[in-house]
């Protein structure tokens, strides 16, 4: 890892790594949109291959010394075809948004019409907020959640797409813990002539193991980041039936971005290829019912779940009931080093700043190695950081708990353990 090396050369930058490593270890990570990839993964992203520039595509690039990493990204698009059965991937994409921005681009124009679920719904802000790009250079028409079920009404999405024939409908979310349908998107789509866009971000690693119902087969286009259930390095990816796959490539580069990040890439077909293992899919498997777990156990305790529950890895919890904002449980929680995002809740009566409720994910929990058992007592641990409020003194031995519980599912030990006997020699 040439850790000597970087502490040698910039003290600084290697203090600000060590203690995020620390960091990690310590705290109980419960934001659904956050993993930790695998060591083979690091040393891919840590690997000489950021020094190459390669713009354009394997065997079609426009910079000579490229046949290697040709081979590293053909191998990343080999592998997430097999991963999703798609026609055709673009491997590219440095960012989620930023595979949003070509899928739209290939399948719309400036001004046209996009519709996608409201962000204190549980969208995403690429999906048409006013302050992203999607919402400044399209017409935007945002659906919501049904008041009563807090789940995706699709009687609601024909009667809006029939009124505003949108050119695009975007289906995905970030914070949505129910099943999407995506076969229901496309007979809407079909019936007023839009494309599909699909964002599983959230879902990609449960639809990749079967676990959820998968676009592909009925999106014009899908995108997905690779850093959240897929548990690789951050980045995205595009898949798209054949006949969008030459604009789409064209639409990446040079449309959106200049040269790849193939040391990213080549992470990502790590990643790919450990998502084609049997472990990855027990992996998926655990995180669904760790989610199950969690949810079952904060409701015993009085917590209300908006839609009643979860079927994914993640859960929306409205904590009006405890009298908490959102915003303030995210504090109180983080003094006692569990890690979770203040999240608006559907029909949100506060601000997006201060938010009604949090999100919560069992992703990164469950590749420490958790289960059911260890779900049961996190649910235990927030009730009493809450109900604590501002005792410091009861703060202190929930914290003393949570450093007990990380301990016994350690986090990158080799590498902490080095950075700690460099730091101590100095």
């Amino acid at each position: 890892m040439n850790s000597r090396l970087l502490f040698e050369t910039d003290p600084e930058i290697f203090d600000a790594i060590f203690k995020e490593t620390s960091r990690q270890h310590t705290n109980l990570e419960l934001i659904a949109s956050e993993n930790f990839c695998s060591e083979a993964v690091l040393a891919a992203l840590g690997s000489v291959l950021t020094n190459k520039y390669a713009e354009g595509y394997p065997k079609k690039r426009y910079y000579g010394g490229c046949r290697y990493v040709d081979l590293a990204e053909e191998l990343a698009i080999q592998r997430a075809k097999e991963i999703f059965g798609c026609d055709h991937v673009n491997v590219q994409p440095h960012s989620g948004t930023q595979a949003n921005i070509a899928a739209y681009l290939t399948l719309a124009n400036p001004g046209d019409t996009i519709m996608g679920l409201s962000l204190t719904h549980g969208g995403h802000l690429s999906h048409g907020h006013p302050i992203n790009f999607s919402g400044r250079y399209f017409k935007v028409i945002h659906y919501t959640l049904n008041p009563d079920t807090e789940m995706l009404d699709y009687d609601l999405i024909r009667k809006l797409a029939l009124e505003h024939k949108p050119r695009v409908i975007v289906s995905g979310a970030s914070a949505y813990p129910r099943i999407i349908h995506f076969d229901k998107f496309q007979e809407i789509c079909d019936e007023v002539g839009a494309a599909q866009l699909a964002d599983i971000a959230h879902i990609a690693g449960l639809v990749a193991a079967g676990l959820h119902p998968s676009p592909v087969p009925y999106a014009d286009i899908v995108t997905t980041t690779t850093h959240k259930t897929l548990r690789g390095p951050r980045g995205a990816i595009i898949m798209c039936k054949a006949k969008y796959a030459e604009e789409l490539d064209k639409t990446v580069f040079p449309g959106t971005q200049g040269g790849p990040l193939e040391h990213c890439i080549a992470a990502k077909a790590v990643a790919f290829k450990e998502a084609l293992t049997p472990q990855f899919k027990e992996y998926q498997q655990q995180t669904v019912k760790n989610a199950r777990a969690l949810a079952e156990a904060l409701t015993k305790r009085g917590f209300r779940l908006c839609s009643g529950g979860t079927d994914n890895h993640l859960m929306l919890v409205d904590l009006r009931s405890k009298k908490i904002t959102g915003r303030d449980a995210e504090r109180l929680l983080g003094k006692v080093n569990i890690t979770v995002n203040r999240n608006t809740i559907p029909f949100d009566p506060e601000k997006p700043f201060i938010a009604s409720g949090i999100r919560l994910g069992t992703p990164a929990l469950t590749t420490r190695g958790m289960k059911e058992t260890e779900m049961e007592k996190i649910a235990e641990l927030i009730d009493r950081t809450i109900a604590a409020g501002e005792n410091e003194t009861e703060l202190e031995k929930i914290k003393a708990e949570v450093r007990e519980m990380v301990e016994a599912f350690p986090l990158y030990a080799e590498r902490r353990n080095e950075y700690q006997s460099i730091a101590k020699e100095g």
